[in-house]
Formats: structure tokens, sequence, C-alpha cells
């Protein structure tokens, strides 16, 4: 037996998949009427967690944050049986995750953290892609479980907070990547350019397909080879912000980077390639 603790979006999905496996399933969620939707597809609700989790094999978590997790472990505590596994898909702080991972192995159980870059949709779909680290024996013995519950299992290592850390990573570049539509659909309309209008760049221009190479040239140094300049980058940010500021539009993020060109050009780094702005980040040293 299985349970699951928590059946909002991303819970509920993987419950549904779990049961078309065949899997006997005990759920309980903050909101009960969240589980007892999930009795129609065969999984059994608890009103009381410590209820549900009492004989699993293996023990699931999708809450909001580190003090939800712990506040729920810490009312189902009781009731775990010596041999169960914690497994938890909740994105959590790597300081947190830490903590949680040493004070469970004090404890005797075993707890793995497998945060997930997966909607709804993946998780009933065993689709979209899950991360996983810790203790290399625990990993590998939920392992084929994991698999089965995702497109790809990426296993980070053996540091136990490894895929916190790379969860958050992946968060925030994905915040990045939404703030900067957002942007572009802002200085459209100073443009007098139609949002969707905008939008059609990406059909003929996808940046995205260069991060990985950026990555390797911020992290090799390589800045003084340069393809864009960070002088006639600058140039082009005032453009866009004094084209803003003509339309009484608001730019949200490109002052902040702005900030960051200015500060690079009053180095001396003018001739080189913009992406020297990661120079302190990859080269905090220097």
């Amino acid at each position: 037996m299985i349970a699951f603790l928590g059946t909002g979006l991303l819970g509920a999905g993987f419950v549904r998949a779990l049961l078309r496996r065949g899997e006997t399933v005990h759920v309980w969620n903050r909101s009960p009427a969240k589980a007892e939707a999930l009795t129609a597809d065969g999984a059994r609700a608890f009103a009381d967690p410590a209820e549900a989790v009492r004989g699993a094999e293996r023990v699931h978590l999708v809450l909001s944050d580190d003090a939800a997790v712990d506040e729920v472990l810490e009312r189902v505590r009781p009731a775990l049986a010596p041999e169960v596994t914690i497994v938890d898909h909740t994105t959590t702080s790597p300081t947190g995750t830490r903590a949680r991972v040493a004070r469970w192995d004090e404890r005797g159980l075993r707890f793995v953290h497998a945060p997930v870059f997966m909607g709804p949709q993946n998780t009933l779909d065993a689709t979209g892609v899950m991360l996983v680290s810790g203790e290399r024996a625990r990993v590998a013995a939920v392992t084929p479980h994991l698999e089965r519950m995702t497109g790809k299992l990426v296993d980070l290592g053996e540091r136990p907070d490894q895929a916190a850390c790379m969860k958050l990573l992946g968060n925030l570049f994905l915040m990045f990547l939404t703030s900067g539509v957002a942007e572009v659909f802002n200085l459209a309309r100073a443009l007098d350019v139609e949002p969707r209008q905008a939008a059609e760049l990406f059909a003929f221009f996808n940046p995205g397909a260069s991060v990985g190479a950026r990555a390797e040239r911020m992290l090799a140094g390589d800045f003084e080879r340069a393809s864009w300049e960070l002088a006639m980058a600058r140039k082009d940010a005032r453009l866009m912000l004094d084209e803003a500021s003509h339309a009484e539009q608001t730019l949200a993020v490109l002052p902040a980077i702005a900030a960051l060109m200015d500060a690079y050009l009053a180095r001396g780094h003018g001739s080189d390639d913009w992406t020297v702005i990661a120079r302190d980040a990859v080269t905090p040293s220097r």
C-alpha cells in the first residue's frame, strides 16, 4: 500500500496514475474534499494523515513548503512502519531538506527528496522530469518506483539537498523566462505592436536553443571575443527604455539588467562580450 499526503493538482495526478497501475493508495489532504474526490478512482481517503500512512510501504508527499512537510510528518510519525520510505516531491529549501534528511536518519527512517518539473497532466501521464538525490542505497531502492511516475528520472548523486538546489535553479530560470516574455509584451505595447504580433517573433527566433552554449561560454570566461559587445548591448537597452518611457510604459526587469551592464562598463568591459555580466558569478574570486 502507498500513502499519498497532499492531493492538489500534482498529487491528484500522481494518485490517479498509481491507481491505473493497480496500486492500493491511501490519500489525505488538508482540504478533505480533494482527497474524497479520488475515492471515485479507487483511492481510500482519510481525515487523519496518521491513519492514511498506517501500514504503508511508501509515503509520498506533495505539499506547499518546508513548514507544511515538517508539520505533516510529525503528525504521522507515530503511525509510520519501521521499513517505510518517505518520498517528498515538494519544492523545499536546500537548508530545510538537509535538516530533514538528517532528522529522519537519526530516527532510523529513510527520507528521499524527489522534486519535479511536472505539471498536472505530466503526473497523470508519467511524463516530465523528476529529480532525486541522496544516500545511494535508498535512492537505488526507490528508483524503479519513481521511474514509473515520470518521463525522466534524473539522479543527481549523494548530496542530500542537490535535488532541492537544482529544482530552485530551474524554477528561477522559469521565472526569468516568463518575466522576459512579459517584458517583450510591455515593450511591444510601447512600440504600438500588439502582444500577439510580438509573440510571432518566437516562431522564427528561438533564443532558448543557445542557452547551453551561452552557459558554457560564461563558465569558460570567454568574454574577450565579442559577438555582441557590452557597450552595444547597453545602447540597445537604452533604446528600449527610451521607447518605453516615451509611451509611458513601465519595464519591470530591464532597468535591473541595465544597471548590471553599467556596473561592468564602469569596470572597463565595454568591448567585451556582453556575457561578461556573469563574470562575478562564475569567478567570484576576481
